[in-house]
């Protein structure tokens, strides 16, 4: 779920809010220091990339942008469980054993077709 940051114009104070695209449109968003509903989304926040700061604009924002971005606000300790959590079935470490009589299937070679 993409974070959008605001910025109050009476009291300065910077804040986060996490929506789905969907909820975006009908967001009225109030400051959450003062209350008051004189906010502006900052895009300078929402938009650079980590890899160098380049602004993008709505249109140039990717998948990939805002998964980096979330992964660069990981702690190293989630970033590892995922890192296991997802590969764990390719390092030989984390092969479990398989029920009595049961077998593992062989990869199989790859089908080289005419040309």
């Amino acid at each position: 779920m993409p974070s959008y940051t605001f910025v109050c114009k009476s009291c300065s104070h910077k804040f986060e809010i996490f929506l789905n695209f969907s909820q975006y449109d009908t967001y009225a968003p109030k400051c959450e220091s003062c209350g008051k509903n004189t906010v502006d989304r900052s895009y300078s926040d929402d938009l650079t990339t980590i890899s160098g700061g380049v602004v993008k604009g709505d249109g140039e924002l990717t998948l990939g942008d805002l998964a980096n971005r979330n992964r660069d606000r990981m702690s190293n300790d989630h970033k590892e469980h995922l890192y296991h959590k997802h590969n764990e079935y390719k390092d030989p470490v984390f092969k479990k054993e398989l029920p009595k009589g049961m077998t593992r299937l062989k990869k199989q070679k790859k089908i080289e077709w005419p040309k």
